[in-house]
C-alpha cells in the first residue's frame, strides 16, 4: 500500500505535459485484438490500468511490448478467449476484450470486472449491444460466457443510456460485422471517437463521429495501425484545478484537442476562474481568492455532470475540493454515479463548509481553511480531489491507499513537485 504525504499551503506554479488518455488506450488494447497485424500506440500513459490491460492481452497469446510510451501489439499467436479471473477483477475494461474474442473465436470467458466503486456501474448496455449483433452472454458459476454461433450481422442498436464503455464495445465487434449497424443515442466522448478513428485506420468504416449517431459498415479484415493518442482531458483539468485551488499558475501542454475543453472552462468560469486556451496549451493563473458567479437574478449555481459534452463525472469531484477555496455558494448535482460524492465526508474532516443534501448533491460554501489530516482515497478521482485539499490545507496530510490515484494519473508524484508541492512517496 502506498501513500502521499503532502505539507499543504504553498501557491503552486508551473507547466506540466499531461499523459495520453487512459480511457481511449485500453479499449484500443482490446481492439487490438480484432486483427492478426501490429498495432502501434503511442503516447500511451504508464498507469497501472494499461499494464494490467497488456499483461490480458499477453495472457491470450498477444505479443505484447511497451516503453517510453509506445505499446506494440501483435495478437496473431492468440490461443483462445478465456481471460483469467486476477486480471479480470482488477479492471472494469478487461469486459471489453469478450466481444472482439467472440467474434473471432466463437467463445469469450470473461470474469466480473473491477474498477471504482463510485456507483452501480450497469453491464446491461454491453449484454444489449453484443446480443443485437449476435453474441450472446450466460452467467456460468461466478463468469461470463460470451457465445457468437455465426459471424456477428449488423443492426440497429439504441441505448437507453450513452454508455462509452459499451458504445465502444459494439464498434469493436460491428466493425467486423457483415451489413451495416446503426448504433443511436452513442457516447460521443473524445475518447470514443479516438477508439472509432483507430478502427478506422485499421480499415473499418465507421461514419457519424462526435455525434451520437455512429454508422459502421461491416468489413471481412481489418489491418495494423498506428496511432498517437490524444491528452487526456481529465487529466489535464485536473492539474488546472489543482494549481487554481491554491492560487497558482500553471500551462497545460501534451497532444491536446482544444474543442475537448468548451464545457470544462464554461464550469471553472462559473467559479470565477479563468481558462486561457491556445492551440498547444491550456493556462490559468489567480491572483486574488476566486468569486463564484451567481445565475440570472443572484441565483446559486449548479455545477452537473452528464453525458458528453456535459460536464464530465470524472471532474466533478475535483471541482468540488476547488469550490472550498472560492468565495460564495454553489451546489453540485452528481447525476451519474450515487457514490461519486461520499468523498465530501473526508472535506468536511479537514474543515469544509459543506451540506451533504444527499447521495447525489452537495453545496459548497467557500473559501474556508483546510487542516491537514489522515484520510484515505476511495477512488481515482476522489483521490486527486484529496490531493488538491491537502495542497490547499495548513500542516501536513497523509493519503492513504494512493495506488487508486495511480491507475489514473501517469507520474502524479514528479508531477506534483515539478509544481511546488512539498510531496513525499512512501509505503504504509
Amino acid at each position: 500500500m502506498k501513500c502521499l504525504e503532502i505539507i499543504g499551503g504553498r501557491r503552486l506554479e508551473g507547466r506540466v505535459v499531461v499523459s495520453g488518455n487512459k480511457n481511449a488506450a485500453l479499449p484500443m488494447i482490446a481492439a487490438a485484438m480484432l486483427t492478426r497485424d501490429e498495432v502501434v500506440l503511442h503516447n500511451v500513459p504508464d498507469i497501472l490500468d494499461v499494464r494490467n490491460m497488456l499483461a490480458l492481452a499477453a495472457h491470450l497469446g498477444a505479443e505484447v511490448a511497451f516503453a517510453d510510451g509506445t505499446a506494440v501489439i501483435r495478437a496473431d499467436a492468440i490461443r483462445d478467449g478465456r481471460l483469467p479471473q486476477e486480471l479480470c477483477s482488477r479492471l472494469r475494461t478487461s469486459l471489453l476484450f469478450a466481444g472482439p474474442l467472440a467474434a473471432r473465436f466463437g467463445q469469450a470467458e470473461v470474469f466480473p470486472p473491477g474498477g471504482d466503486v463510485i456507483g452501480r456501474r450497469r453491464l446491461d448496455g454491453h449484454i444489449y449491444g453484443l446480443s443485437r449483433l449476435g453474441i450472446a452472454m450466460q452467467p456460468q458459476q461466478g463468469r461470463y460466457l460470451f457465445t457468437a454461433t455465426r459471424r456477428p450481422r449488423g443492426t440497429e442498436v439504441f441505448f437507453d443510456e450513452p454508455s462509452v464503455t459499451a458504445t465502444e464495445h459494439v464498434l469493436t465487434v460491428a466493425a467486423l460485422a457483415k451489413g451495416r449497424t446503426i448504433i443511436r443515442n452513442a457516447a460521443c466522448e473524445p475518447h470514443v471517437t479516438q477508439v472509432a478513428e483507430l478502427l478506422n485506420r485499421m480499415g473499418a468504416r465507421i461514419s457519424g463521429l462526435d455525434t451520437n449517431l455512429l454508422v459502421i459498415d461491416g468489413v471481412d479484415r481489418l489491418h495494423g495501425a498506428e496511432m498517437t493518442i490524444a491528452g487526456d482531458h481529465i487529466e489535464a483539468g485536473s492539474y488546472l484545478a489543482l494549481v487554481a485551488a491554491t492560487g497558482g499558475a500553471i500551462e497545460v501542454s501534451g497532444n491536446l484537442i482544444p474543442r475537448d475543453y468548451l464545457m470544462i472552462q464554461r464550469v471553472f468560469e462559473r467559479l470565477g476562474i479563468n481558462v486561457t486556451a491556445a492551440k498547444s496549451h491550456l493556462a490559468v493563473t489567480v491572483r486574488r481568492t476566486p468569486r463564484v458567479k451567481p445565475d440570472f437574478g443572484g441565483v446559486m449555481p449548479t455545477i452537473a455532470d452528464g453525458p458528453w459534452p456535459q460536464f464530465p463525472s470524472d471532474m466533478m469531484s475535483c471541482m468540488v475540493a476547488v469550490a472550498t477555496q472560492v468565495r460564495g455558494s454553489v451546489l453540485f448535482f452528481e447525476k451519474m454515479f450515487e457514490s461519486r460524492l461520499y468523498f465530501v465526508d473526508k472535506l468536511i474532516a479537514m474543515g469544509a463548509n459543506a451540506v451533504v443534501c444527499d447521495p447525489h448533491r452537495v453545496v459548497i460554501n467557500g473559501p474556508t481553511h483546510l487542516h491537514g489530516s489522515v484520510i484515505p482515497s476511495p477512488d481515482i478521482r476522489a483521490g486527486m480531489a484529496l490531493v488538491i485539499a491537502a495542497c490547499c490545507a495548513e500542516g501536513q496530510s497523509r493519503i492513504k491507499n494512493a495506488e487508486v490515484i495511480f491507475r489514473g494519473y501517469c507520474e502524479l508524484p514528479d508531477k506534483l513537485r515539478s509544481l511546488g508541492c512539498d510531496l513525499t512517496a512512501a509505503e504504509e
